[in-house]
């Protein structure tokens, strides 16, 4: 039997366990950090959960019934658990593209690693592009398609990052689709100089959603050490907070990996949702 503290979006849920009853297996998700937690109204909780082997491996085929939820250290009854898939259900994603000025000398890379992301993505999952400047527009509409539309090749860095904007419009779009799994990927030297919303408005709209944020730290080493140590600030914000993954210094092999496992994790979850004890 193992017991772990599961990922946690925002404060849609205090503290929870997942108790897997099988003794092969170890279940893997990220934990929030308990300080500066954002508010959120809910009456359904979703977790999506990671299960790994001893050596790593994704364990398939597990049920409903070999895994027990501990809210506040009591056991949520069958009776409020509203849902279980499997990690074969298919999942909704935005890509994001920093298309700012600051981002002049990473543009290329960035949209090297989004292509990377789609085409490691399985053929039930949907993925839509987003670029973001001074204004959030989008390049690409959801699509089960793994090749990035001519219009991507053409963007050029300037204006702005409206980086809040983007993930709120992000969250709007993916509030649309029917798939209950969803995923917002950033690819952003992470200051914000231009949005309408504020960070916390970002934040919230995609736990709204139940969306998770992969954030990908891509700015320059000659940004300084300060403004570099903001923009991992903010995106380290946004994945910890909705339950994701940060990823620090992209390039070369090690961005290529952290894509694979991003589309690799999202294509292995099982996803559990439930009504909330203390509602």
């Amino acid at each position: 039997m193992h017991m772990l503290k599961p990922r946690r979006p925002g404060a849609l849920l205090p503290f929870v366990f997942i108790v897997l009853t099988t003794l092969f297996a170890t279940p893997f998700l990220h934990a929030q950090q308990d300080d500066d937690v954002v508010h959120v109204n809910t009456d359904l909780v979703v977790l999506n959960v990671t299960v790994t082997d001893k050596a790593g491996q994704y364990v398939p085929g597990l049920r409903l019934s070999d895994l027990k939820i501990f809210e506040d250290g009591q056991e949520v009854p069958p009776d409020l658990i509203a849902g279980f898939s499997v990690h074969e259900a298919p999942f909704a994603s935005v890509v994001l593209l920093d298309t700012s000025s600051s981002m002049e000398t990473r543009l290329s890379l960035a949209r090297s690693a989004a292509i990377r992301f789609l085409d490691k993505l399985r053929e039930e999952d949907v993925a839509a592009v987003y670029k973001f400047d001074s204004k959030v527009e989008q390049v690409q509409e959801f699509s089960t398609g793994r090749d990035l539309a001519p219009m991507a090749f053409g963007l050029r860095a300037k204006g702005m990052t409206t980086l809040n904007d983007a993930i709120v419009d992000a969250a709007k779009a993916l509030a649309e689709r029917p798939e209950k799994r969803k995923a917002i990927i950033v690819l952003s030297d992470g200051m914000d100089t231009y949005s309408k919303a504020t960070s916390d408005k970002a934040l919230e709209s995609a736990l709204a959603v139940g969306a998770t944020i992969y954030a990908v730290d891509m700015s320059a080493s000659e940004g300084g050490v300060f403004r570099n140590q903001q923009s991992v600030s903010v995106l380290k914000n946004f994945a910890e907070k909705s339950g994701g993954l940060f990823v620090a210094t992209p390039g070369g092999p090690a961005l290529r990996d952290a894509f694979t496992n991003i589309a690799e994790e999202l294509g292995h979850q099982y996803t559990v949702a439930y009504r909330p004890l203390n509602r």
